[in-house]
C-alpha cells in the first residue's frame, strides 16, 4: 500500500507525521486498493506500529471493506511498544471479523526472525 503523499525518509520527521496524522484522525489518501477481499477468509494484515497503532493509512484501506465473517491474523514491527492498542483498533474499524492474536516483531529482530514469523503463521491458520 502506498499514501498519495510520501513520508519522510528521515525516520524523526517521519513518526512527527505519523503523530500529527494520529492525534487529527487522519485517513491519508492511498493510491491503490484491493478490488476486493470477497474470496479471502483468513487475512494476514502487517504493518509498522507508529505511536502505539497501525499507521492511519491503514485505516483508509481497511474502512473501505466489508468484514464480516473474516479473520484478520494481525502482525507489525515496533521499536518496543509491542502490539499497542493496534488489534483493539483493527475490531473497531474491522466490524464482524474475527481479530487473531498478532505477531509482535521488534524492528532490530525483524531480519533474524524468518523462523519465528513462519512458525506463527502456521500456528494462525
Amino acid at each position: 500500500m502506498q499514501t498519495v503523499k510520501e513520508y519522510a525518509k528521515d525516520y524523526y520527521a517521519c513518526i512527527d507525521e505519523a503523530q500529527r496524522e494520529l492525534r487529527a484522525r487522519a485517513r491519508p489518501p492511498i493510491k491503490a486498493f484491493p478490488e476486493d477481499i470477497d474470496r479471502y477468509d483468513n487475512i494476514f494484515i502487517g504493518y509498522p506500529n507508529w505511536w502505539g497503532t497501525m499507521p492511519m493509512a491503514m485505516f483508509t484501506l481497511l474502512e473501505r471493506f466489508d468484514w464480516a465473517g473474516r479473520k484478520i491474523i494481525p502482525f507489525c514491527t515496533n521499536e518496543g511498544s509491542g502490539m499497542g492498542s493496534s488489534e483493539r483498533d483493527l475490531a473497531k474499524a474491522c466490524p464482524g471479523a474475527t481479530i487473531a492474536r498478532g505477531l509482535s516483531i521488534h524492528g532490530a529482530e525483524t531480519l533474524r526472525s524468518e523462523k519465528k514469523i513462519a512458525d506463527w503463521a502456521k500456528k494462525s491458520m
